[in-house]
């Protein structure tokens, strides 16, 4: 395979101008029709062909001129509800939309990494197919409808990368089996009787008991759930009342459910449905619970983690590659693992950055745009090597 630094380092400035370009440009799930386009023509240039698959989405496919396996490299195209706060001069120009999670980057990546392979073609022993997919941010997500829509025919194993703040900058974050949580959604409304503020005796004010119900429900983690099964349980909104003086007749709440272990997630869903419920019978208010399952958990193929780890050895060295902890968050890059053997890796950009995924101010490290070329470039590699 070689060292392919010397090859691509050199597109260090093209990567950045890609990846700027998308972040100026961002478009929500399944609206990604800009995105789409400059992405089809660029690989059209590089002779890969394209048809939309998913809607929005792009299914490439790079026919190498020696018979081989088939090999599929993802990166996901959406951008978030979100109003970005920025000094630089490559700012979200779409008002309430940004790329607060790196996906912007991930293009950029998979760009280098078809223009790299492409330019092997002649000797390229097998087929890469490049999956550029939508709605990775909004369950259900793209990814279903891309696999039901024919993005995996002929697909061997399939590989992708998140660039990830919580690691150190270069380090390859890798893990065999569950690596990322189920990410189900919950809403509780609370249902009291309203009236004014100052006789709060004459009503059943659902703001309290739901505050009481946000408190109850975190024991679920410290006192119901084995302390061995990773868990999460976030209440996120809380929606009541419109005036100072007036106490509401319900209060809406939804949070998130995090899991890697099934018999863990229905144990805490019913937990948290039955919580909710008596607590707010003890206050003589009720409770409206809905509960939806979102994304499975990310299981990565022991093998394919060990290709992978192989290859960011040989390509970044053995110090850049690093067993990781399982991350909470969730990723619909599952459903593509639930049918073909594949891994999907952590690629390191700063723990020490300040703002996080998901946050206004979010930014990438540019500088790891072409250490993730490298990567995808030599796992694909590495996985179409003759047997």
């Amino acid at each position: 395979m070689g060292n392919l630094a010397a090859e691509i380092d050199p597109m260090a400035g093209t990567l950045v101008e890609w990846r700027r370009d998308f972040h100026r440009h961002p478009e929500l799930a399944f609206e990604e029709r800009r995105t789409s386009a400059v992405v089809r023509a660029f690989l059209e240039s590089l002779g890969i062909e394209v048809r939309a698959c998913g809607r929005t989405g792009l299914r490439g496919v790079l026919r190498g001129g020696r018979p081989g396996r088939t090999v599929a490299l993802r990166a996901d195209m959406d951008a978030l509800p979100v109003a970005e706060i920025a000094d630089h001069d490559y700012a979200s120009e779409n008002p309430g939309v940004m790329h607060a999670c790196g996906h912007d980057g991930h293009m950029a990546i998979l760009m280098g990494a078809a223009k790299v392979l492409a330019s092997r073609r002649p000797t390229l022993p097998g087929t890469v197919v490049f999956l550029f997919q939508p709605a990775e941010e909004n369950p259900p997500g793209g990814a279903a409808l891309m696999i039901e829509e024919g993005a995996l025919e002929g697909v061997e194993s399939i590989f992708g990368l998140h660039l990830w703040q919580p690691l150190p900058t270069g380090v390859v974050g890798l893990r065999a089996g569950a690596s990322m949580a189920q990410a189900d959604d919950f809403e509780v409304v609370v249902r009291g009787r309203g009236g004014h503020a100052s006789q709060p005796d004459l009503t059943v004010d659902p703001v309290v008991v739901a505050s009481h119900v946000v408190v109850a429900a975190q024991t679920i983690v410290s006192r119901f759930t084995d302390p061995r099964q990773p868990v999460v349980v976030s209440f996120t909104t809380v929606h009541g009342g419109r005036i100072h003086n007036i106490i509401p007749d319900e209060v809406t709440m939804t949070g998130t459910v995090r899991t890697l272990d099934p018999a863990t997630q229905l144990a805490v869903r019913q937990r948290l449905g039955e919580l909710s419920e008596a607590t707010c019978r003890l206050f003589g208010a009720t409770a409206a619970f809905t509960y939806k399952e979102g994304y499975p958990p990310v299981i990565n193929d022991a093998a394919s983690v060990d290709l992978v780890r192989r290859a960011a050895a040989l390509e970044l060295g053995g110090d850049a590659v690093r067993t990781i902890a399982p991350a909470m968050g969730g990723e619909d890059f599952a459903y593509y693992l639930q049918r073909v053997p594949g891994a999907f890796a952590l690629l390191g950009m700063g723990d020490d950055r300040p703002h996080p995924h998901h946050n206004a101010r979010f930014d990438i490290d540019e500088t790891m745009l072409p250490v993730g070329v490298r990567l995808m470039t030599a796992v694909a590699l590495e996985m179409l090597q003759p047997a």
